[in-house]
């Protein structure tokens, strides 16, 4: 598919559609507090609505400064296939995916609009959290300037996956708790039931923070929610909009819970203890805005002014714990400090403004520390960005690296032997082992080539990222769909190939002598040095001694 201008049209609209599905709500009638303060809210929101058109323009800008990233070709692959579910991940990317692609073409910026998108309306969505909890114009400011700079939600923007969407959800889901807190219309529980069932076909986790919000709701007064029919309504709706994918997980006797338990058994994340999670916390969000989000969990937990909304802090507290215990990379909490941030910044606000709630008198001499606050968040903020962002030549960024203050995370012990950080590392390599397998295919005789996969020879790779990378580059070029033990492919099977003739990416050849007669050394991967994955070996095999590979196929599933 052609690239298509990324000025398009269609951008516009898609990015009105998704500001109608994040804030189905917003246009609720206003209560009378509200209204006396609504040329106000309308000034600073329309402030906030130029920092996130900024910020989509900013991704759409790097977006295409290196190469399309290892997990963007299993999404893109899995986009091929529909189905309700796959190993790893729910359908909703896959699904969008395969609709942008349709639309917007096959390029970088393109695929990369719907996080670009989801990571620019996050910045909305922190300013009408700050709203909801009664903040002023410099709070709705201040939480998006600390959503804007969040060196996690930078990078969310500039790689397609699902953790681009999860805080969308996630904040979709406070911001109905909050509505159905403040306005005492319980039917918001609907929503939230609603948005937490389309956040499960994104991505499991949210799951977690709907059982913070319950452990939230039991342990606080709003407990008697419970007795009112739209919570149960609410959950009966995020379970009907989830029913397919877990249909799908109970027919595939449960793959995902499979790859888990297999990661963990091999111990390939690394382990974080108490204070290294905390301070890779802080490093996520930007370490000069955690005096801002801790302010908003202590006043969650702790403040009267926030009381009523008390369910938000335990439900953090949860998130928390349960991430560190199950040893889940640090990133996993992320989508939960919006609404910290948002909390702490009407917070704060608060105490260099005067309580507008306590008709306290305005603390003119404190003032001057918004703007300063602002501009030192800005710049530091700016200062990260090329940590997350490819601004830089990977040049450029290991000689700024060096000069930063603090050591980047590694997340898995594999990721330690790369020049560049791995969300930097897997974006190069992919085109050259495409490459190789083109000079392997020029080499099968014609016979070998027909439409009759059980004559003809297939390719075979050893994980999702070499073959979505055949599949993406070399379809064009009329080679057939690689295969894999590897994730989802596996569960695509051999399509019919019978093992007689396979060009196989990266194997050791004594492993291949094993299971084939005759093996054939065609040629290595051309060398990239900022590759996680590099110098890819490629080999013909025939002559197979493992009968079909049909027969073969349940001893090559590789879920890890």
């Amino acid at each position: 598919m052609p690239p298509r201008n990324w000025t398009s049209p269609i951008f516009v609209t898609l990015f009105a559609i998704f500001s109608i599905l994040v804030f189905p709500m917003s246009t609720t009638t206003l209560t009378a507090p509200d209204r006396s303060r609504s040329s106000l809210l309308a000034s600073g929101m329309a402030i906030i609505w130029a920092i996130a058109l900024a910020k989509l323009v900013f991704h759409i800008y790097f977006n295409n400064r290196y190469g399309y990233f290892r997990d963007e070709f299993d999404y893109m692959s899995c986009g091929d296939h529909l189905q309700w579910g796959y190993v790893d991940q729910p359908p909703l990317v896959p699904f969008l995916i395969h609709i942008c692609r349709a639309v917007l073409g096959d390029s970088l910026r393109s695929i990369r609009f719907i996080p670009a998108l989801a990571s620019s309306l996050l910045v909305v969505q922190t300013a009408a959290l700050a709203r909801e909890l009664s903040g002023r114009r410099y709070a709705l400011i201040l939480s998006a300037i600390c959503a804007l700079i969040a060196p996690q939600y930078l990078s969310n923007g500039g790689l397609l996956g699902t953790n681009c969407l999860e805080p969308t959800f996630w904040m979709g889901c406070a911001y109905f708790a909050i509505l159905a807190i403040k306005r005492n219309d319980l039917r918001c529980w609907l929503w939230f039931g609603v948005c937490a069932g389309f956040g499960l076909e994104n991505k499991y986790s949210i799951a977690v923070f709907g059982l913070g919000i319950v452990v939230g709701l039991l342990l606080t007064e709003q407990r008697r929610v419970f007795l009112d029919k739209w919570i149960w309504l609410g959950g009966l709706a995020a379970f009907l909009i989830f029913l397919p994918n877990l249909l799908w997980n109970i027919h595939y006797h449960w793959p995902f819970a499979e790859l888990i338990h297999n990661i963990r058994a091999e111990g390939r994340d690394v382990v974080l203890g108490p204070l290294d999670y905390f301070v890779q916390q802080t490093l996520l969000v930007n370490p000069l805005t955690a005096p801002i989000w801790l302010t908003g969990l202590f006043a969650l937990l702790f403040s009267k002014r926030l009381k009523p909304y008390r369910v938000l802090g335990w439900c953090y507290l949860v998130c928390y714990a349960f991430f560190f215990v199950s040893h889940g990379k640090n990133y996993y909490l992320a989508p939960v400090y919006p609404m910290l941030l948002a909390a702490g910044a009407v917070v704060i606000d608060s105490a260099l403004s005067g309580s507008a709630v306590d008709h306290e008198k305005p603390r003119t001499h404190l003032q001057w520390l918004k703007p300063a606050i602002a501009v030192l968040l800005l710049a530091n903020g700016a200062y990260l960005a090329p940590v997350v962002v490819p601004i830089f030549s990977p040049e450029k960024f290991l000689a700024y690296v060096k000069i930063l203050p603090f050591k980047i995370p590694v997340m898995e012990h594999s990721h330690a032997r790369a020049a560049l950080p791995q969300w930097y590392s897997d974006q190069f390599g992919w085109k050259e082992i495409a490459d190789a397998a083109v000079v392997a295919w020029n080499q099968i005789p014609p016979e070998e080539r027909g439409s009759d996969p059980n004559k003809a020879c297939g390719i075979f790779a050893q994980d999702y990222g070499q073959a979505g990378a055949i599949d993406f580059f070399d379809h064009k070029l009329g080679l057939p769909p690689a295969l894999s033990g590897d994730r989802t492919y596996w569960l695509w099977g051999p399509r019919g190939y019978s093992g007689n003739c396979l060009i196989v990416l990266g194997d050791r050849r004594e492993r291949l002598e094993e299971l084939f007669g005759e093996v054939d050394y065609i040629t290595t991967s051309a060398d990239n040095p900022w590759a996680l994955e590099s110098q890819i070996s490629v080999n013909i095999c025939r002559k197979p001694k493992f009968g079909t590979l049909a027969d073969l196929w349940p001893k090559i599933k590789r879920w890890r």
